[in-house]
């Protein structure tokens, strides 16, 4: 059972969501059904999760196939009303085409025979609704003179265009690419597109499921969206959260509980800001390589954790990344200049620990590491034969900052991790590695139930990142070999 601070984080946390669902909900209504089945979606994804969570902090604890139960269905309900969503937002582009088309024809209707131009926008309208035209209609999404420019982008020396399949608000051209340089390809073919129509449409080189290079052409209103005004706020709220996490951890490190003895907080002060130390260094090495190359990023988004105090941030991309060079860079940066940071963090706290630190730790604390094992052997020596070990605050901070590392490490989805995998590997791979990844730390869940951070981690990967990173401009380029090694 959760003790006291848990319990009272974890209520206050159920009683933020719900709150969030009901403010969701009055949102949800103004745009009718398809907002009242998204919201539905984002229901579906979260009551399962604070049923389970509020039983345990009550002390009822599900079995495991409580828990299977609760996963199966709440994919299941999600699944379903995906289709739901996806069948009404279809239903409602072809209400808005249709209207568009009959208030088109309307408009060019002449005065002196407007009884037949109405019986002929009349039968239009109906072919949509009735189906033998809709085919038509839906395909033709974008203006025949764009697309006829579009054509006139491609080369024998560059791309020779085969076949032109109209897709979305969009087109998908497959032929051949000409010569080894995809990049130079990429970079030709984006100019004579903006030369064309301005910056109206986006060009994306990928390859096929066949492994064959496509391009695909794509509006500009497809662009990822800038953070709103509500995620702003949210983010400001998770920092908060976040704040007060990393204080509860840093307290029950010095063996008090913050809820229960708040006048303490001075304390714990020093950790928390060794971890926040950790945080945002992680979070400027993103945004270092990001500037270098000109791609903008979300505010950070972090996740507070009860047991480490944070488990890092959720960065988004609000720019099209050029390729996947610039993905792997931005990606690997976070990790690395916060693995720096904890890595030396460690070995100064290691340096520093004598008989009589601050902190008493199992000796079997380093065993659960090859290199944080290594290191305390290097520098402690003999004294980890004892029981317990003294080590200095910095050794805990360092500790932590690894962890954390490590785990936005792992290969998957939108992890720094899932993003280096696709940047080298490309989306197959890192679609595989991010199933892979979920099954090992479900199986692990379940061997070591006492070590929650494993389950909760992989409920947030689930649910808030599983899924890739969308494809960069130029998805054809492998990464170089400094890179890749």
């Amino acid at each position: 059972m959760f003790n006291g601070s848990e319990t009272t984080v974890t209520l206050v946390i159920i009683l933020v969501a719900l709150g969030v669902l009901g403010w969701g909900y009055n949102r949800a209504r103004s745009y009718g059904k398809l907002g009242i089945l998204a919201w539905l979606q984002s229901v579906v994804l979260t009551l399962p999760w604070l049923l389970f969570f509020g039983l345990v902090s009550m002390g009822i604890y599900l079995n495991i196939v409580g828990i299977l139960f609760l996963l199966v269905a709440s994919t299941g309900l999600y699944i379903y009303l995906g289709r739901l969503l996806r069948a009404a937002g279809q239903d409602e582009v072809w209400r808005e085409r249709a209207t568009k088309l009959f208030e088109e024809q309307q408009q060019s209707k002449d005065a002196q025979k407007s009884e037949e131009q109405d019986t002929a926008a009349y039968k239009n309208l109906t072919a949509v609704s009735e189906g033998p035209n809709t085919t038509r209609i839906g395909v033709a999404t974008i203006p025949d003179e764009d697309l006829q420019l579009i054509k006139g982008i491609f080369g024998i020396d560059t791309f020779f265009a085969t076949e032109t399949i109209k897709y979305q608000e969009g087109a998908i051209f497959t032929g051949n690419l000409r010569g080894n340089d995809a990049e130079l390809v990429h970079s030709r073919l984006s100019a004579n597109l903006e030369e064309k129509l301005s910056d109206r449409y986006r060009l994306f080189l990928v390859d096929n499921p066949e492994g064959k290079p496509v391009v695909i052409i794509l509006p500009s209103s497809n662009d990822p969206r800038t953070t709103t005004v509500a995620q702003k706020i949210l983010a400001l709220v998770l920092v908060i959260a976040t704040f007060f996490t990393t204080l509860e951890v840093s307290g029950l490190l010095l063996d008090f509980d913050l809820f229960s003895e708040p006048e303490r907080f001075r304390e714990a002060l020093p950790i928390t800001i060794g971890i926040w130390i950790v945080l945002i260094t992680h979070e400027l090495g993103h945004w270092w390589q990001a500037k270098a190359h000109d791609i903008r990023l979300s505010l950070p988004f972090f996740l507070p954790s009860l047991q480490i105090g944070s488990f890092g941030a959720m960065v988004r991309f609000e720019s099209l990344l050029p390729n996947r060079k610039v993905l792997f860079d931005i990606s690997l940066a976070g990790p690395a200049v916060g693995g720096v940071v904890s890595l030396l963090m460690l070995m100064a706290g290691l340096v520093l620990s004598h008989q009589g630190s601050a902190f008493q730790v199992p000796a079997e604390f380093f065993q659960g590491s090859i290199l944080v094992g290594g290191l305390a052997k290097l520098v402690l020596g003999s004294a980890l034969q004892e029981s317990l070990v003294d080590v200095h605050p910095l050794t805990i901070v360092g500790w932590l900052g690894l962890t954390i590392t490590a785990l936005n490490l792992m290969p998957a989805g939108q992890l720094d991790g899932g993003r280096i995998v696709q940047a080298i590997y490309g989306r197959k791979t890192a679609r595989l590695a991010t199933i892979a990844t979920l099954v090992i730390l479900g199986i692990l869940a379940l061997i070591n139930p006492a070590n929650p951070i494993i389950l909760y981690w992989g409920i947030l990967i689930l649910f808030l990142q599983r899924g890739l990173e969308r494809p960069s401009l130029n998805e054809i380029t492998e990464l170089d070999d400094t890179r890749a090694l």
